[in-house]
């Protein structure tokens, strides 16, 4: 297949025909729910064979932007955000700074949310947090079973009202999953010196400054719940 260079990487003929789609989506101001033309007047207007058109037109139905219907043909469609990223992430696949940026973009997330968190919560979303916490499986060292962890958090996400931070906890938990178990000997050591120093942050904690509305509080002790996973990334980084 035909390529060029563009910033140093390789652009096939399928990748400047999927761009090209896009801009004439845009230039045409489709919107979601319009009718897209066929293969044949699509190929015609972008100057390329079918067998070129279909492959890009099948990239973006992976991704949720183009559905086939009944009687109705090719439409556009709103794709889920983060709908193409659940379909990349796998944590066997990546590199571990990858890892390390999604893990930090987690940490930055859920402080990022505070305020909306505590803008939002009600009555009712604490009651149903004592009860995650209450069934919640706990190992030592503030080590959660995974459905634990997930549950927890994923309560936090939904508080927020927004539906692409609640997507992403749905990408981010096997990540988490498989970096605890590839590192777990890294990560023990650092979570006893962590509790050794009386700074050890569990899901309890966290209840307990959200059922007091103490946001600054809260803030600083979701920091000390993630400090294993920052001292790991740093220490990691400094040791390569």
């Amino acid at each position: 297949m035909d390529t060029l260079k563009l910033h140093g990487q390789a652009i096939t003929l399928v990748d400047q025909v999927e761009d090209n789609l896009l801009t004439y989506f845009r230039t045409k101001d489709l919107r979601a729910g319009d009718a897209i033309p066929n293969e044949m007047e699509l190929a015609a207007a972008l100057g390329v064979a079918r067998s070129v058109l279909r492959e890009a037109l099948s990239r973006l139905k992976m991704v949720g932007m183009i559905e086939t219907r009944t009687r109705r043909g090719m439409i556009l469609t709103e794709p889920s955000i983060l709908g193409g990223m659940k379909r990349v992430v796998d944590p066997r696949i990546l590199s571990e700074h990858s890892l390390f940026d999604l893990l930090g973009f987690r940490i930055a997330l859920e402080l990022g949310i505070c305020s909306d968190l505590f803008q939002n919560i009600t009555p009712e979303d604490i009651v149903e947090l004592k009860e995650i916490v209450r069934l919640g499986i706990a190992f030592e060292n503030n080590e959660y079973a995974p459905i634990s962890e997930f549950t927890f958090h994923a309560k936090l996400y939904e508080i927020t009202g927004n539906a692409t931070i609640r997507e992403f906890q749905e990408i981010i938990h096997p990540v988490m999953v498989f970096v605890k178990d590839k590192f777990k000997e890294l990560l023990e050591p650092i979570n006893i010196e962590i509790k050794e120093r009386g700074e050890l942050v569990t899901h309890a904690d966290l209840l307990g400054f959200l059922e007091k509305h103490d946001e600054a509080g809260y803030r600083k002790a979701l920091e000390k719940h993630f400090a294993v996973y920052k001292i790991f990334m740093k220490r990691r980084i400094v040791n390569e």
